[in-house]
């Protein structure tokens, strides 16, 4: 068989293609896979032939697992993913996602685990197990990942933000800043550079020197960004030299601060769906913090307000003259562009708060860049190729 047509054939789905070619073996099995999603009518097994066209998995948890577990052999993973995603989206799985045989055959992602927070309440017993094990293992993937990157990003931004123009010992002196600091006051005659200002580390601090407080919308389109808040939140609580806060809202506030120990508890206090009220999260938050000059206030929402409006700008306004730093993220996943309420984020940005989605690779750089105090709107600009709002 032409490979070719062999791919169109794929592709088009179906016996009156116009391409002749006839499926067999995996080829059909794997077109009765796609054709059990992505074809109208009928209710598929997911594994007939690919005369049988029809479309649907129907109203059965084994047929869905099974489903389930033939993509996982057919296809990538990321395939996979995608494919589950369209599945619950399409096919209207949410129900059987409850079923502890639906939860074993998934191939676990962030969307995924969404998917499973959002019927946290609605979960039967017999499957809370299941969901547990599946939400730990992204969580752990997710720490693999993350981690390493975070601590390195955030403790040498601390350690730079520490230097010092008066070092009390010669240990203390960073001598190669010192000589490109002072190369003007070269003697080529001998062949020296008489420094006249000394560029050293701060000593280092055992104490809390930022205070940092994630403030994160839980409606139904921020799933992936509670995902990965949540991560970040426990690995910044891990590091003594911050003080980390983390709370969720919709209308109402809960502050999951003692639970950055375990994320994956802490996404299980998490409900993902209801209205939205962002004023009354962004004064909880602005309660928390002690010490407003070394202090960093991240609000990831879409930032469509269900609160009082006026005066949610007018607490940013409060936190940003008293000298917290203020940065709001549309979204913290890698979603691509969010939907946002573009008048609230231009009300934010005329306050010189910068508003803009950041994907989880760049959010260690964004703390690292908070924590010196640069420029975020430009830092955003610079780093991600977007401008922000």
């Amino acid at each position: 068989m032409d490979e070719r047509l062999r791919r169109w054939r794929m592709v088009l789905g179906g016996d009156a293609d116009g391409t002749g070619c006839a499926l067999g073996g995996t080829d059909a099995q794997m077109d009765g896979a796609l054709a059990a999603l992505y074809n109208s009518g009928g209710s598929g097994d997911g594994g007939g032939s690919s005369s049988e066209r029809s479309g649907g998995l129907g109203a059965s948890a084994p047929r869905v697992a099974r489903w389930l577990g033939d993509i996982r052999s057919y296809f990538p993973s990321t395939v996979v993913q995608v494919m589950q995603k369209d599945a619950v989206e399409r096919l209207n799985l949410t129900r059987l996602l409850l079923e502890p045989e639906m939860l074993e055959a998934v191939e676990p992602d962030v969307h995924m685990v969404g998917t499973i927070l959002s019927l946290n309440r609605v979960m039967p017993d017999k499957a809370r197990e299941s969901a547990r094990a599946l939400v730990r293992k992204v969580v752990s993937e997710l720490e693999r990942k993350l981690v390493q990157k975070t601590k390195a990003a955030v403790t040498g931004a601390l350690d730079r933000s520490a230097r010092t123009h008066r070092p009390k010992r010669v240990a203390d002196i960073d001598w190669d800043r010192t000589i490109r600091a002072n190369l003007k006051n070269y003697l080529p005659d001998r062949n020296t550079v008489i420094p006249s200002r000394l560029i050293g580390y701060g000593r280092r601090q055992r104490a809390v020197q930022r205070e940092v407080v994630l403030c994160i919308d839980q409606s139904g389109s921020m799933a992936a960004s509670v995902v990965y808040s949540s991560v970040f939140g426990a690995v910044l609580a891990s590091m003594r030299s911050l003080r980390t806060s983390l709370v969720v809202f919709d209308t109402a506030v809960v502050d999951l601060t003692d639970q950055l120990h375990d994320p994956v508890e802490l996404l299980f206090g998490t409900q993902l769906g209801g209205g939205t009220d962002i004023n009354r999260a962004i004064a909880y938050g602005q309660g928390l913090i002690t010490r407003p000059t070394d202090s960093i206030f991240i609000l990831i929402s879409d930032l469509y307000e269900g609160g009082v409006r006026e005066e949610m700008l007018r607490r940013v306004a409060q936190m940003t003259a008293a000298g917290i730093q203020v940065i709001v993220l549309l979204a913290l996943s890698d979603e691509g562009a969010p939907f946002y309420d573009h008048d609230n984020a231009a009300a934010l940005a005329a306050l010189g708060v910068p508003a803009f989605a950041c994907t989880p690779d760049a959010f260690p750089d964004l703390m690292a860049a908070a924590i010196e105090r640069r420029d975020i709107g430009q830092w955003a600009e610079r780093q991600l190729g977007r401008t922000a709002i």
